[in-house]
């Protein structure tokens, strides 16, 4: 478990202290939270239902990189999914999809299991990681434009919304273009 602690957001800006948000490797008791959490996240169940297809598939899922953070109590609030794909037929993660319960989104919730999520494939030894996402919040994380990697999306995006991150730079990076597991539907 990983303790990460964030500023929190209250009424009118952000608070002086710090709230600690416990992540953790998904567990089976789980998987009914984490499709709520989609469900809740998002206006309609084709992520919630992503989860399910990716979990189904033994050569995008990997055990250990879908990762929950926890309330006070223990109930998982947030996820964060990172799965097998390839880029020019080498292997890398793909990182989605991300959710916080509505309740405790802007409160660091969504960062700590991103974070999480990153520091296990960094112990797995997992090299480049890859995001469609919001240009102005994957970049706290160290991701930048794809494009300059070398990657590319089989499908037209802005540059600053398809982003990699390099996890060990001593290393060879794969160029070419995004293969998905067959649960994106691309």
């Amino acid at each position: 478990m990983i303790l990460y602690e964030q500023n929190r957001r209250v009424t009118g800006g952000w608070s002086s202290g710090l709230t600690p948000w416990r992540t953790r490797a998904e567990r089976p008791e789980d998987i009914a939270d984490i499709r709520a959490i989609n469900l809740a996240a998002f206006p309609s169940d084709e992520e919630a239902n992503l989860v399910e297809a990716l979990r189904a598939d033994p050569e995008a899922w990997i055990d250990g990189l879908s990762i929950v953070t926890l309330d006070s109590s223990g109930t998982p609030i947030g996820h964060a999914l990172l799965t097998r794909c390839s880029v020019g037929q080498e292997p890398a993660l793909a990182l989605a999809p991300c959710a916080v319960h509505p309740e405790y989104q802007h409160q660091g919730v969504g960062s700590a299991a991103i974070r999480a999520g990153l520091n296990a494939a960094r112990e797995r030894e997992e090299n480049l990681i890859v995001v469609l996402g919001h240009a102005d919040y994957y970049p706290r994380f160290g991701f930048s434009p794809a494009s300059q990697f070398g990657v590319t999306a089989p499908f037209d995006v802005p540059d600053d919304s398809f982003l990699a991150l390099v996890l060990d730079t001593t290393r060879e990076t794969p160029r070419g273009e995004i293969q998905y597991p067959a649960a994106f539907g691309v």
